[in-house]
């Protein structure tokens, strides 16, 4: 940018500032012109589905590691005790919700109109 006498290139320079005035014009673009992406959110029954799922998978997991405990493979008993207590909070937890999703939908039956 200086040369030996001390002098600016003031052409190096503005080179210099119009490459910024590029690179920063290209990464604040508007958002109008970025094109968006949809994200697709899951309905309320695809996501009590996958829920229950998610529980269902567990009770069956626990289950497996049960009956595998007592053919006798070589499972550690901690891990058989904590795939059946996670099965149950899981199962408790979807209780629990149910009952209160009921309970809303009757207050909200109960409602004068």
């Amino acid at each position: 940018m200086i040369d030996k006498t001390g002098s600016i290139h003031a052409q190096l320079v503005m080179d210099q500032i119009k490459a910024y005035q590029t690179r920063v014009n290209k990464t604040h673009e508007p958002e109008a012109a970025i094109s968006p992406t949809e994200v697709q959110k899951p309905s309320f029954g695809q996501t009590v589905t996958q829920m229950v799922s998610d529980v269902n998978s567990a009770q069956m997991q626990a289950a497996e590691l049960r009956t595998a405990f007592e053919r006798g493979e070589s499972i550690p008993l901690t891990d058989v005790v904590i795939g059946m207590q996670k099965s149950s909070l899981a199962f408790e937890a979807t209780l629990q919700i149910r009952n209160k999703v009921l309970k809303a939908y009757e207050e909200i039956m109960n409602m004068p109109v």
